[in-house]
């Protein structure tokens, strides 16, 4: 194998670095199975009523070999998706494409650049249907749960200050962190997502975003945090049972 196939992307231990950070459906595995439900269209991450169901996957393996581009001889690299506690991290699907008689998805990576993906084959990954989504309305200072497209729950919420931006864009839950203090700094529970600060380049944990508790009520609706998103605690138990892969859309 080459050099490039030999380069491991590492994920250092999950718990740790959402710690230190900004303060299950039906599995179906067959070519078949993901052409007989449509994916979501490009629309269906922005609109204010989601399309379901997403599309997650599970690695069959811990290093999952990802390529730049679908059908080249060799991977350009192989992603560590090991997850302390749960196994193999769910990533979100974003395409699709048929090369040389073969099915590939392309996935979004929880890496640097927010929104870096890359192809990896049908047959090394598992699908997972995602039916919840997460809205994230920075001018209103809202977060909305959809499933099946209808909307579930709404929180007021804080997010991160001019100086500390909360990024925009399409990510997903990553990782999940039951801390289990109502007067921690990062209330009783944690939804680690695939996204980075667009600023905290040095902080503790690279600097990964989360959907994290507050036991502080005044936080909602304000310019609070160091980027990530606070939902008073009470919220937070509300969104304790949120899938892995779930779609996190951040808008303006």
């Amino acid at each position: 194998m080459g050099a490039m196939f030999r380069r491991v992307l590492p994920l250092a231990a999950a718990c740790t670095l959402l710690a230190s950070a900004c303060g299950g459906g039906q599995v179906g595995s067959s070519a078949s199975r993901l052409r007989s439900i449509a994916m979501p269209s490009p629309e269906a991450f922005t609109s204010r009523r989601p399309e379901p169901p997403a599309w997650a996957v599970i690695p069959r393996e811990r290093y999952l070999e990802m390529w730049k581009e679908p059908g080249r001889p060799s991977p350009a690299f192989v992603f560590d998706s090991k997850l302390a506690g749960v196994g193999f991290g769910r990533m979100l699907v974003v395409g699709e494409r048929d090369t040389n008689g073969e099915r590939w998805l392309r996935v979004q990576l929880p890496i640097r650049p927010n929104g870096a993906a890359a192809w990896a084959r049908l047959v090394d990954v598992r699908l997972v249907p995602r039916y919840d989504q997460l809205m994230v309305d920075l001018s209103k200072r809202t977060l909305e749960h959809y499933r099946d497209g209808e909307l579930i729950d709404r929180f007021r919420i804080g997010i991160g200050r001019p100086e500390y931006p909360t990024a925009r864009g399409t990510f997903y839950v990553w990782q999940k962190v039951n801390f289990g203090e109502w007067y921690g700094p990062y209330g009783i529970y944690a939804l680690g997502l695939s996204g980075f600060s667009p600023v905290l380049l040095d902080w503790p944990g690279g600097g990964r975003m989360a959907i994290h508790g507050t036991a502080d009520p005044s936080d909602r609706g304000r310019e609070v945090s160091h980027g990530c998103v606070r939902v008073y605690n009470l919220g937070m138990k509300l969104l304790r049972r949120i899938p892995l892969g779930t779609p996190v859309v951040i808008r303006p």
